[in-house]
């Protein structure tokens, strides 16, 4: 088993082995201590691993309670969040109690923001079943819903107590999710090393799945200890993300958030070429292993369609937008521009106008 310290505004051990949800029970009970816990999953997670935790929990007598929801990015809304906190209430969950966040990113941000707010604050594990969720969006705290302007837009920072991350989960996963992980690890190469870029082109990551999530937690977990709230260095985490989480909004998420993410790196990467930040071998290495992951790399939609999904991005400060930007396999820089650049930003990623 493999194990990385987070030591945020709280501190928190990831856990990563095959076998760990089925060990949630006791884990829960020896690390919080609590007299009940909700378990959140969508209706196709719990399927699978649901009733397994559930046993767990109620085998260590911990009092235990379900709320599912259609799975989805969709359903990451007010009102998913709304029914969960109601129901929470109406299963007597206190302060000293825990949320357990079964599934992916859409389950984990949601279960995490109803913790963050739910009587001001409860504690709550991250269980990720996805390997998107396992290098990325367990770690972290950063938790949301989704409003019809954009994606995250609503929600708080809250650290996990513990993230559990079974690797045998994965072996369920559909290939096009298991590749949207793929997208989130090449973008921990892209910002930080090119050995670990060189290591996933010669290895598949299938292959060498604990030392590849435990290479790209101990990544985010620098920069999470260095930047808790998003204030920072953080934002090179959102390497790609402000075109594909525009990509994703016009698709209404029929185009998954690693696709999106695929598509928005290959973009900005063409930019960069256009503009003369960094060397054509980079965009061909890079759409190079893109590709061998399955995933993307060409816009859908045209700027046209995307400008204002991109200008509703949570990265953009008054009449300026951050782009995080490559000058090499490895290393990126933040270029700060005007809102009424973004257009030509796109155009030179190969968008169409």
């Amino acid at each position: 088993m493999k194990s990385v310290r987070i030591d945020a505004s709280k501190s928190y051990d990831v856990l990563i082995a095959p076998g760990l949800a089925a060990e949630t029970g006791e884990r829960v009970k020896a690390l919080l201590n609590p007299a009940s816990c909700v378990v959140v999953a969508d209706d196709r997670v719990y399927s699978l691993y649901g009733e397994d935790v559930r046993q767990s929990l109620e085998s260590a007598s911990i009092r235990t309670t379900v709320f599912t929801f259609p799975h989805g990015e969709r359903n990451k809304t007010l009102a998913t969040y709304e029914r969960l906190l109601e129901q929470m209430c109406a299963d007597r969950i206190t302060r000293s109690d825990v949320v357990v966040a079964l599934g992916g990113g859409v389950t984990g941000d949601m279960a995490g923001f109803a913790a963050a707010t739910y009587q001001r604050g409860i504690r709550f594990i991250q269980i990720p079943t996805t390997l998107l969720a396992m290098v990325d969006s367990s770690v972290g705290g950063k938790t949301a819903v989704d409003l019809r302007h954009g994606k995250n837009m609503v929600g708080a920072f809250c650290q996990p107590s513990l993230v559990l991350c079974d690797t045998k989960t994965l072996d369920t996963l559909p290939p096009e999710e298991f590749a949207c992980g793929c997208a989130e690890i090449v973008k921990y190469a892209m910002i930080e090393s090119e050995e670990f870029f060189d290591s996933l082109d010669r290895t598949p990551v299938a292959e060498q799945l604990e030392s590849v999530i435990s290479a790209c937690v101990t990544m985010k977990r620098d920069y999470v200890n260095r930047d808790a709230f998003d204030t920072g260095d953080r934002i090179f985490l959102n390497f790609g993300h402000t075109f594909g989480h525009a990509i994703e909004a016009c698709s209404d998420f029929s185009i998954l958030h690693g696709e999106g993410v695929a598509i928005g790196m290959a973009a900005i990467t063409r930019a960069a070429v256009t503009r003369g930040i960094c060397p054509e071998s980079v965009l061909t290495r890079l759409i190079s292993l893109l590709e061998k992951y399955n995933l993307p790399t060409v816009s859908p939609y045209t700027c046209r369609q995307l400008i204002s999904a991109a200008l509703s991005d949570k990265k953009a400060q008054g009449e300026t937008i951050r782009l995080v930007v490559p000058e090499r396999i490895g290393k990126c820089l933040v270029e700060k521009i005007p809102k009424g650049d973004l257009k030509s930003w796109m155009c030179d990623g190969g968008i169409k106008p």
